[in-house]
């Protein structure tokens, strides 16, 4: 019988326990800091990365998968005629999704490749969703239309420490860096449409917390929450607080971890990612 096989990339912070239960695969990016190059979630994992950022002079530089990469596993896997749908991490922070097309292009296996348009979590949401599904023997077009389902009803906020790695990366203007970092603001931005879009400022990590909670009361009102997930790059005088006000209301099985290196190289340190879907 025919199998359906999940493809992802390292960004999707799934826990080695997740990825052997369900038989993931994980596509890992690759990071350069100090003239050196790992392999994220092989050769570096997030604690140690947020070390060497702290010491290094430059900025990490993060790096696509080669194409070449996913056509051999696109290879193996669909060998015996079996699918595969490849989820990954959105396409407006990265070239991932390009080179996993590419490379659906150059193999004989069918392959599916769908731009999760998130990162972290909400990547995770979807990535464990199909693996459900695909246990549940649903075809592969009934797992894609349920995951755009899910993208649709995702909500995404990032809200960063420091401006200083933003900067540097060119995700925000200098001046607008500078205004900032006098001010002592934190900007929290959303990702919806797969991309950073500023959405609030506020000047303390309880302001953060209380506009993130309010947030999620809104969105989730009358609706059947999902997934919560809260990620971060050394982010607990954020997390930590929203993590408690999530439980007051309520809420269990919150995904809280620390960030991938690809991820934190981008919001550099103390960022926190807050992430749920509903139905």
């Amino acid at each position: 019988m025919r199998r359906i096989h999940i493809v992802t990339d390292s960004t999707a912070d799934l826990t080695k326990e997740e990825i052997k239960k369900n038989g993931i695969h994980i596509v890992p990016l690759s990071i350069q800091i100090e003239g050196e190059t790992y392999i994220d979630g092989v050769d570096i994992q997030p604690i140690e990365f947020l070390e060497k950022m702290s010491k290094a002079k430059d900025l990490p530089k993060s790096s696509q998968p080669a194409a070449g990469v996913f056509k051999e596993l696109f290879d193996e896997l669909g060998k015996d005629g079996d699918e595969i749908i490849t989820i990954l991490m959105t396409g407006g922070m990265s070239g991932t999704v390009k080179s996993a097309e590419a490379a659906a292009s150059m193999t004989d296996s069918k392959v599916t490749v769908i731009d999760s348009r998130f990162i972290s979590a909400a990547l995770s949401f979807q990535v464990l969703e199909a693996c459900r599904l695909v246990e549940q023997g649903k075809t592969v077009e009934e797992i894609v239309a349920r995951l755009t389902t899910i993208r649709d009803n995702t909500n995404l906020f990032v809200v960063v420490d420091t401006l200083e790695n933003l900067i540097k990366g060119g995700r925000i203007g200098k001046g607008t860096g500078m205004i900032g970092s006098l001010l002592n603001i934190k900007p929290i931005a959303s990702l919806e449409g797969g991309a950073y879009n500023p959405v609030a400022k506020v000047r303390s990590h309880k302001q953060v917390v209380k506009y993130l909670v309010n947030q999620f009361k809104e969105d989730t009102q009358g609706k059947t929450i999902k997934g919560i997930g809260i990620a971060h790059a050394n982010g607990l005088t954020m997390g930590d607080p929203l993590n408690e006000k999530l439980g007051e209301l309520g809420c269990s099985n919150i995904r809280f971890s620390y960030t991938s290196p690809i991820i934190s190289t981008h919001t550099g340190p103390g960022a926190i990612g807050f992430m749920y879907y509903t139905d």
